[in-house]
């Protein structure tokens, strides 16, 4: 069984203990407002309750608890006026994403029946202000901002998702392992990746492993975990006859054990290293055995990039760390490259030979046979779909002139149509500019030549991970 690591999103409420001998029951009512903020989140994140600060000594309480906790990130609920005291040791020491929330009861007040009581209630967002300008004073992170009133709940819901979502991807790379197995496609300059920059960046080991573990787990692997694997792809892919395309054949039973024993042996590659995500690519000569199981390993990463552990071929660890990144808000994330574009249609064909999210398909994926993958060795099984019409969203990490990584986003219409039967995913985009000026646009940002792609528009969510990483965005 693969784990991966569950977000832990901490709440915190606050509120100003001069007030609580003074107004009987303010401050029950204060509090009600962390509990009824937590119904916006999904079950996929622990949320920690760090209680109620409304001084410095509770605050430093707090922040030991989130703490101890290791929590992803916070969620200050400011009730009412809070002197920024109580900020000071939440900004000081809990390093992770603030998000102070202004959540007001009222859309706004009867001015003539206003009492104190009542605008302190309503005073939410009193000490935001104060609140900024002491994270910006102490050097700390510049927190994240909620400010809406109770009555519109579905743009709270909007907004948390999307920080939710976010914080998800965030935490993803936390303590994770990126699997480096083989070497870069030769020639491919653009592939190279400093371990430590890439470590440094996101916060994750890079364990370099050997194509020899590998092989050893294919070789060794019971026949039943390989029926049981052969079942699992005949049930998810649809196996195709050849097309027009020569390089395609027939898939035989032999062909899918194949392609089932090597998968088997990488899901034991994954759970022995405790990997989060892998790069890997492996050229192998003269039809040896390193060779033959580099070369049929895009069913086995298929499915384990649609089980949330993304796989990335031509060892490009930054399109492993991007795929990461779009599976976690949401989006699917799924290998691809820019592929001839179609100035009739104004599109592009996005796509790659894997690996691809399945989960993200139109319909049921398909299988072909290949003679010979193009640019590389061997021949095998390969998987052929395109994605869910509707918006798609695209992300690219890439390595500036300086050495640090930077990440590159679109979004982009996938249309319906036929595409090239040639093994490969391809996904027709169409984007708010005509294809050739969108192409150009992309390149200049200066990407990789891989891309994550996966459904749905989630470039507000990418924008909130980049903030919170500290990792530039470019937005084309």
């Amino acid at each position: 069984m693969i784990h991966t690591r569950r977000t832990k999103i901490g709440i915190v409420g606050m509120g100003h203990y001069i007030y609580w001998p003074q107004f009987d029951g303010l401050k029950a009512e204060l509090m009600q407002k962390q509990n009824d903020f937590k119904e916006y989140f999904s079950e996929n994140s622990d949320l920690i309750d760090l209680g109620f600060a409304d001084d410095i000594d509770s605050a430093i309480i707090a922040v030991k608890k989130g703490i101890a906790e290791d929590i992803d990130a916070l969620f200050i609920i400011m009730s009412t006026y809070i002197t920024s005291a109580v900020a000071f040791p939440f900004a000081k020491y809990l390093k992770v994403p603030q998000i102070l929330v202004g959540i007001q009861p009222l859309d706004r007040l009867d001015y003539s029946k206003t009492t104190t009581y009542m605008q302190l209630c309503n005073d939410d967002i009193c000490s935001i202000p104060e609140f900024a300008g002491v994270y910006e004073r102490l050097g700390a992170k510049k927190p994240f901002f909620i400010v809406e009133t109770s009555s519109n709940k579905d743009a709270i819901q909007k907004r948390v998702t999307e920080y939710e979502k976010a914080i998800n991807a965030l935490s993803s790379f936390r303590y994770a392992k990126f699997g480096y197995l083989g070497h870069t496609y030769d020639g491919m300059y653009d592939m190279n990746t400093d371990p430590t920059a890439f470590a440094k960046t996101f916060g994750s080991h890079v364990k370099m492993l050997e194509m020899c573990e590998l092989v050893d787990y294919v070789t060794n692997a019971s026949q039943g975990d390989i029926n049981d694997k052969i079942d699992e792809i005949k049930s998810l892919f649809e196996i195709k006859e050849p097309s027009c395309d020569p390089l395609t054949d027939y898939v035989s039973e032999k062909d899918i054990e194949w392609a089932a024993r090597n998968a088997v042996g990488l899901d034991k590659l994954i759970e022995v290293n405790g990997l989060s995500a892998l790069a890997y690519y492996y050229k192998g000569e003269n039809n040896n055995l390193y060779e033959k199981v580099a070369s049929n390993l895009i069913i086995g990463n298929s499915l384990l990039t649609s089980r949330g552990i993304p796989l990335a071929g031509e060892a490009d660890l930054k399109t492993a760390a991007a795929m990461l990144i779009m599976n976690r808000v949401g989006s699917g994330g799924s290998f691809a490259e820019l592929h001839p574009f179609d100035v009739v249609d104004d599109i592009v064909l996005i796509g790659h030979d894997g690996p691809h999210n399945i989960n993200i398909s139109d319909s049921k994926p398909i299988i072909r046979k290949l003679k010979k993958f193009h640019g590389k060795s061997g021949e095998g099984i390969s998987v052929e779909f395109k994605l869910k019409t509707g918006e798609v969203s695209l992300l690219s990490c890439s390595v500036q002139s300086d050495g640090n990584l930077k990440l590159i986003a679109s979004t982009a219409q996938s249309l319906p149509g036929a595409i090239p039967q040639t093994g490969n995913t391809n996904t027709k985009c169409k984007f708010d500019i005509p294809v050739e000026r969108w192409i150009e646009k992309w390149c200049e940002a200066g990407p990789t030549h891989h891309l994550a792609l996966g459904v749905g528009n989630h470039i507000k969510e990418i924008e909130i991970f980049s903030k919170m990483s500290e990792i530039p965005l470019f937005k084309v």
